[in-house]
C-alpha cells in the first residue's frame, strides 16, 4: 500500500523507497505544514525543531519556513529577529544569497526601515550577481520614489536637490529592471507614470 501524503516532500531523498523513518519524517513535515496553514505556530515550531535535526532534511533549502517561524523578541518585535537570521544566512550560505537578500529587503520595508533597505541595496546592487536581478532593481527604484516623497526639515533648495537625485536614481533602477526583464509590468508601469 502506498502512503498518501498531503504535501510534496521537502527533499527528493524522502520519496523512494519509503522506510519507516522516512514515513515518520514525511508525516512530521505534514504536521509542520498543516500547523503553519492553521496558524498554530507553537506546534509548527516544535515540528520544525525536530525536522532540522534529521539528516534527511536540508534546512538551508527551507530557510523561508524558518523565517516564518521566528518568534518575537522580548519587545514583541519579530522583524528584528528575522532580519538578524537573514543577515546570518547571507554570510553562511552564499548559494542562497539572491533569494535571501530579496527577503531581507522585504523584511526591512515591512519594519518601516526604508532608508536601511535602500542602503542594503546600494551596497549589493553594484556587484555580481545582484546587478542582474530585476526584482532588486525594482525594490531600489520603488524605495527611491518612496523616500523622495518624505518631507524634510532641511532647506528647500537642498530638499529639491535631494528629491531630484532620488527620482533620477529611481528612474535608473527601473530602466535597468526593464532592460533585464522587458515584460516586467511594475517597471513598465512606474516608468510610464513618471514620464507622463
Amino acid at each position: 500500500m502506498q502512503d498518501a501524503f498531503l504535501f510534496s516532500a521537502p527533499a527528493s531523498n524522502l520519496n523512494v523507497p519509503l522506510t519507516a523513518r522516512k514515513v515518520h519524517i514525511r508525516r512530521l513535515y505534514e504536521v509542520l505544514q498543516l500547523s503553519i496553514h492553521r496558524n498554530d505556530l507553537p506546534r509548527a515550531r516544535r515540528a520544525w525543531s525536530i525536522l532540522v535535526r534529521c539528516k534527511e532534511i536540508n534546512w538551508t533549502t527551507m530557510w523561508n519556513t524558518a523565517i516564518h517561524l521566528v518568534e518575537e523578541n522580548s519587545y514583541g518585535d519579530v522583524s528584528a529577529k528575522r532580519i538578524e537570521l537573514l543577515r546570518d544566512m547571507m554570510l553562511h550560505y552564499p548559494d542562497q544569497r539572491i533569494a535571501v537578500i530579496k527577503e531581507l529587503i522585504f523584511q526591512l520595508i515591512l519594519s518601516g526601515r526604508h532608508r536601511g533597505a535602500l542602503d542594503e541595496l546600494e551596497l549589493y546592487l553594484p556587484s555580481f550577481p545582484y546587478q542582474d536581478s530585476p526584482v532588486l532593481h525594482i525594490y531600489a527604484g520603488l524605495l527611491c520614489f518612496y523616500l523622495s516623497q518624505e518631507h524634510s526639515n532641511s532647506e528647500a533648495c537642498a530638499y529639491l536637490s535631494a528629491l531630484s537625485a532620488l527620482v533620477r536614481e529611481a528612474m535608473a533602477h527601473l530602466e535597468r529592471a526593464q532592460v533585464l526583464d522587458p515584460g516586467n509590468i511594475v517597471a513598465v508601469s512606474f516608468l510610464h507614470k513618471v514620464r507622463t
